[in-house]
Formats: structure tokens, C-alpha cells, sequence
């Protein structure tokens, strides 16, 4: 049964927060479901692609009545690489116009309105004012906004309009000092990406999938009847056996399929810097576009990013450059000459996206590739957030065709709603549900992924300390513990020290 907005009603694993009650911890009836199921497919990766596959199959199960055992680990926590660390934007992409990808621009405008329709408690339009500073750039981005809007269609949410240089000041008086001659406003649309892949998580499992957190795939091999998967529960050492007759890699950075460019994008975080309530969307001197987003759950930040560098290094360690944050910061400087805001917090993380050694990081394609390899995995490699769904249903169509062919062609996410988002208000409540119904088992997933507290103000041991008794009053933890989760948050957050470097 469903809701008037053809939503799944409340799930039974929801219940007894709602009504006071106390559950069983979610994380382990997820945990006993691996240990005693045998999946028809397991997923590997628990970012906004695995979590998009996961539910689209648990979806086409349930609607079709077929039976289907679908599995999910994810070896640290659910969102806690690039599905939290990005711009928060679904968007087709202006930047991608210049490169001439026509096509992927039309398909993340088409997602934008699907995703406006079908999550508005997740994903809302949010106006953006692209500051302009002479004659050639106002026709240029006149042209530009003329076509994406062509490009949406009757998916456009509204057609963009120009601003003359009076109309821009009132609205952005301290942006670009005197330099201002103009601006151009137009949409897209903002949406909270950590909470939205725990959106799809949940959905998942209240459709019958098995999702779980802290569990690494350490080793597989085929035989006659399907995949043998080792599994380890990192945060007890337990290690384990499952059968899988279908394995799906969506574990990006972490990929065994090679052929992947990983990109870091990086996020400053600062007090509010700029008036009104638009984002503010700026082409720098080499083409790259930069994002000034209020943020915060007042709006009373301002999220600045991102960079495109080549990452060398594990994908196990991304963390901001010193260069990185002095480019940032520079732009800040360059865009808001008055300010004085010295950035809250930082973040990190990889793009895997299709390698092209002949372009530069940001020319790099977010196209996407979903592939079987020799010994049957299937890949799902590139793409951006804002594409996430279609990534997910062309990845159930292929895993379907071999494990459930009646289930290919049957694609229930272009026309069902997400449950509409109720979160309990207070600290105390948010974080015994994000412990008890999310899977968070570090500080930091209560942080950076279940709220996103961690970057919204200054933070040290003291102002941490609270949370963390809280957290492991409910999980057990000891002092050293408390110690150890405090330190790791407060080294996930930190900006590179600059004081040698001219800002």
C-alpha cells in the first residue's frame, strides 16, 4: 500500500522510532541477512550509484511480485565519499556547453525535472546570478542560457533572464566591487547529496533489499553456482561467506576495472558572502566555472568550490591542497574584494571518471560507461550525481537480463516518489536516529553524512565533546574511543594552514 503521493507507507524498521519505542539496531538485521541469504545480486559500494541499483531492483521486485534477493555493503559508510563531498547541486551543467556535450546536458536537465517531481523534500530549484563584467560576456551567456534553456525543454524550471548593471548591484552589491556591469539569472536545482543516497538506501531496504555499512568485499571468485564473496565486518573483525549469483562494482575510486581518471574537487566553507539568496555561478579566467551556494541548514554559509586536480595518492587519503585552498581563496577574494571571512571547514573527494589522458582534469568527460567484464562483474564507472538515477536503471537493466529477465525493461524509479523527509529535531534525537536507524558508527558519519554539522561552525575538542559522549553512550564506547572520534573529525574538517602564502 502506498501513500496519496505513491509513497511507500512508514517501514517497520522505522517504526519504533516514531513511536518512542526502542529497536533492535538496524545495522545488524542487515548484518544477519548476509550471513544467511543467498542474493541473487550483491552490490559493491554504497555511494548514490549502488544505492540508485539497489533500490531500483528492490522496486521492480516489489512491484512486479518477483522474488529477489538484492545485497549492498559499503566498507566505510553509506555516502561518505564524493555522494557527500560535492557541489550539492543537480544541474545539467553549463560548464558541459562549452565542451560541446549537447547530449549529456540534455540528459541531466531531463533527470533535474524527474527529481524535482518525483524528491521536492530532497531536491528544490535554486536560482543562480552569473555575474557579468562587459559587453562580449553579457551576448556570450545571453546565447549560452538561450540554449540551456532550449535543452531543457518543458523540463526548464525557468527561462533565465538578463540583469542590467543597476538591477545587479541591488541584488549583489558587495560582489566584484565596481566591476560589475551586468548579471544573467537562471535555475537549477540544490539537494543535500549525503541525505539523499541515505534516501535511497532506506528506500532499498524498506522494499526488501539488504544494505549494510562497514562490511569490505576482500576476495571473490566464481564457481558453477555464482560468485563466493568474502566479506569482513570492519568494526568487529568478524569475517564471512556469501553467495551472489551477480556481482555489481560501484565502488568508484576504489575500482579493480582500471581505466579510470580520478579527479579531486575540493570545497571551501565560509560565513555567508554574498546578500541575497542566490548561488552565485562564476566563469574564472581559464574557463572553469566556480559555485558560491548558501548552505547550512539556515543558509547561513556560503559552499565554495570546486577544483579539478589529478589525484596520485590512495584514494584512501584525499584531502585539500595547500594550492587548492589558495585558489579558492583567491577567488573568494576576487569575487567579494570586502570580505574578511576566513573559510569554517574543508572537503574532498574523487571524481572516477572515464580516463582521457589528452584532456585536462576539467575537460575530462562525465560521461558515463556500465560494462560486464571477462568474468562477469558488472562496472558502472564516470557519470555525475545529477544522472545517478538513469546510471542506476540502464545497471539494473543489464544485471536484470542475466538474474531476473522479466524485471529488464521495468523501470519503476522514472515514476516513484521518495518518502517525504522526517527528521527529529533536536541533537539528542538526531543523533540516537542516526546511530540506530542510519548505521552510523563513527563521529564523523554523525557529522558529515547523517547532518552536515561538522562544516557549519567553528569546532574544537571541547564543543565535539558532548556529541561524542551521546554517540557512545549508545554504542559503548570508552574514553580512548570518544578521544580517537573527536580527533578524527576535527582532522576530516581542517583547511591547510596558509600563513606562509599570500591570500
Amino acid at each position: 500500500m502506498r501513500d496519496a503521493r505513491g509513497a511507500a507507507p512508514t517501514p517497520d524498521w522505522l517504526l519504533p522510532f516514531y513511536t518512542g519505542g526502542v529497536t533492535e539496531d538496524a545495522r545488524e538485521r542487515q548484518l544477519e541477512r548476509l550471513r544467511r541469504e543467498r542474493l541473487d545480486v550483491l552490490i559493491l559500494g554504497g555511494g548514490i550509484n549502488g544505492a540508485g541499483i539497489a533500490r531500483d531492483l528492490a522496486l521492480r521486485a516489489r512491484e512486479t511480485g518477483t522474488p529477489l534477493s538484492i545485497g549492498l555493503v559499503e566498507q566505510a559508510h553509506f555516502a561518505s565519499g564524493a555522494s557527500s563531498r560535492n557541489s550539492q547541486l543537480i544541474h545539467g551543467g553549463l560548464r558541459y556547453l562549452k565542451n560541446l556535450e549537447f547530449r549529456l546536458v540534455r540528459e541531466a536537465l531531463r533527470e533535474r525535472a524527474l527529481l524535482l517531481r518525483l524528491a521536492p523534500d530532497y531536491v528544490r530549484p535554486l536560482r543562480f546570478f552569473m555575474p557579468i563584467s562587459g559587453w562580449f560576456e553579457r551576448h556570450y551567456y545571453h546565447a549560452g542560457l538561450a540554449l540551456y534553456d532550449l535543452l531543457a525543454g518543458k523540463a526548464r524550471i525557468e527561462r533565465h533572464r538578463m540583469l542590467s548593471r543597476e538591477e545587479a548591484a541591488q541584488l549583489e552589491p558587495e560582489l566584484s566591487g565596481g566591476r560589475l556591469r551586468g548579471a544573467a539569472l537562471f535555475f537549477d536545482a540544490r539537494v543535500n547529496s549525503a541525505r539523499f543516497t541515505l534516501a535511497n538506501i532506506s528506500d532499498a531496504i524498506d522494499n526488501g533489499a539488504a544494505a549494510v555499512n562497514y562490511v569490505r568485499a576482500e576476495a571473490w571468485e566464481r564457481d558453477a553456482e555464482g560468485w563466493r564473496v568474502h566479506l569482513r565486518d570492519t568494526l568487529s573483525g568478524e569475517v564471512f561467506e556469501t553467495r551472489a549469483r551477480k556481482l555489481v562494482d560501484t565502488t568508484g575510486p576504489w575500482s579493480r576495472a582500471g581505466g579510470l581518471r580520478l579527479v579531486r574537487g575540493s570545497h571551501l566553507v565560509f560565513p555567508r558572502l554574498n546578500r541575497s539568496d542566490n548561488a552565485i555561478a562564476w566563469f574564472e579566467e581559464s574557463g572553469r566555472i566556480i559555485f558560491v551556494i548558501p548552505w547550512g541548514e539556515d543558509n547561513q554559509l556560503s559552499l565554495v568550490g570546486t577544483t579539478d586536480v589529478d589525484h596520485k595518492e590512495s584514494p584512501d587519503h584525499v584531502r585539500i591542497s595547500r594550492e587548492e585552498t589558495a585558489y579558492l581563496l583567491g577567488i573568494v577574494k576576487e569575487l567579494f574584494p570586502g570580505a574578511q571571512a576566513r573559510p569554517l571547514a574543508a572537503f574532498s573527494a574523487l571524481r572516477p571518471l572515464l580516463r582521457d589522458e589528452a584532456a585536462s582534469p576539467t575537460r575530462t568527460s562525465r560521461e558515463h560507461r556500465i560494462w560486464n567484464d571477462a568474468a562477469g562483474v558488472l562496472h558502472v564507472a564516470g557519470g555525475k550525481y545529477t544522472t545517478y538515477r538513469l546510471m542506476s536503471e540502464e545497471a539494473a537493466d543489464l544485471a536484470a537480463r542475466e538474474i531476473a529477465p522479466a524485471l529488464a525493461g521495468v523501470h519503476p524509479t522514472s515514476r516513484t516518489p521518495f518518502r517525504a523527509a522526517c527528521l527529529p529535531q533536536s541533537p539528542s534525537e538526531r543523533i540516537a536516529f542516526a546511530v540506530r536507524h542510519e548505521m552510523a558508527r563513527r563521529l564523523s558519519d554523525l557529522m558529515f553524512v547523517s547532518t552536515y554539522w561538522g562544516y557549519e561552525q567553528p569546532w574544537d575538542r571541547e564543543r565535539l565533546e558532548p556529541y561524542a559522549r551521546e554517540m557512545g553512550a549508545i554504542l559503548g564506547w570508552d574514553r580512548e574511543r570518544m578521544e580517537q572520534e573527536i580527533e578524527a573529525v576535527l582532522s576530516l574538517r581542517a583547511v591547510p594552514d596558509l600563513t606562509p602564502l599570500p591570500l
